[in-house]
């Protein structure tokens, strides 16, 4: 780091831990962590972390970082495939992990306002009493709503809910600037002004750091149930996908595994199934309705080569079946 960057951020330091004391570290294991996402990309820690706890300590540490040109990056659950906690420059880690409050919940509105640190699996489970849940599942309980938001995160259940850009109502988030800013409004059908909302939603922090968020709920289906179907082919369980899909079925999650992936499952996990293109189905409604579309679904996946059908609507029963898909990451991973 040259003489200038590294007296910049010796000020940015000095005036952080001023304003943050005991809120800030350099400690060199603490910055590791920081850049130690789940991805191929090599690590690259920050200079040092900083822990706020309001939006209005946020735009200070954005005001403080303007001032001495430091780069910040904003860190979440660091669960991020693609190398987004990586500081490239060096620069200040805003870990926002403390900003996990439920603000409101509504349930009448069918809608909630947390803190950008709250966690999937934690807002989930504040939810519970209220017979609702938020639906975007990006594979990691552990993924913060803020990171999601700013990845524009989708997952297994966006077939039939949508990626985080369908359910993000408004946000609040700090401009490079540091200002303030308070996007939309919690009105489904107003279409008045910029939709700001959408333009922060995927801009992986490049254009402010999301603080908060007012996010669609939805209410927990009376019944679930997984279907599992292998394929003789790749191209038969594409087809198989596309026309459940066309036939109206309350399809919530659809996921393929390929042979190879399969072949990795097997070896990690100890499972002994066919190594064949193999289709992971959810359906959510009604106890008659789910049954009714598995059927309609057995009789496409058989048209198109599907073989081995099995379902299962007991949570322990889904977690078996979906056990391949759920551990398909770390099989490929040890592969």
């Amino acid at each position: 780091m040259g003489s200038d960057r590294q007296d910049r951020l010796e000020r940015f330091l000095c005036a952080a831990t001023a304003f943050l004391p005991n809120r800030l570290s350099t400690a060199e294991a603490v910055c590791r962590h920081h850049a130690n996402g789940v991805t191929l990309v090599a690590p690259e820690p920050p200079s040092a972390v900083v822990w706020p706890e309001t939006t209005e300590e946020v735009a200070h540490i954005v005001r403080l970082a303007g001032e001495h040109a430091i780069p910040l990056i904003a860190f979440g659950g660091g669960t991020s495939l693609e190398g987004h906690v990586n500081a490239p420059q060096g620069g200040v880690s805003v870990d926002l992990s403390r900003m996990d409050a439920v603000l409101a919940v509504r349930p009448d509105d069918l809608d909630c306002t947390v803190q950008a640190g709250i966690t999937l699996e934690r807002l989930n489970a504040e939810l519970r009493a209220t017979g609702l849940f938020f639906p975007v599942d990006p594979g990691s309980g552990l993924a913060t709503l803020g990171g999601m938001a700013s990845t524009r995160a989708s997952g297994t259940t966006t077939v039939r809910y949508g990626s985080m850009r369908d359910n993000v109502i408004s946000l609040t988030a700090v401009l490079a600037s540091g200002s303030i800013i308070r996007t939309a409004r919690r009105a489904r059908k107003s279409a008045a002004g910029y939709d700001l909302t959408h333009l922060l939603v995927g801009a992986e922090g490049t254009l402010g750091i999301i603080t908060e968020l007012t996010l669609k709920l939805h209410g927990v289906p009376d019944t679930v149930m997984c279907a599992l179907a292998g394929f003789d082919s790749l191209d038969g369980a594409c087809r198989a996908s596309t026309l459940a899909i066309q036939a109206g079925l309350a399809v919530a999650r659809i996921e393929l595994l390929d042979c190879k992936q399969i072949q990795c499952v097997n070896a990690a996990s100890g499972l002994a199934m066919a190594e064949r293109p193999t289709l992971f189905v959810e359906f959510h409604g009604s106890a008659p309705a789910c049954r009714a579309d598995f059927e309609t679904f057995t009789e496409i996946a058989r048209d198109e080569g599907g073989h081995d059908l099995a379902s299962a609507t007991s949570e322990d029963e889904r977690r078996r079946l979906w056990k391949a898909r759920h551990d398909a990451l770390w099989s490929v991973k040890t592969m």
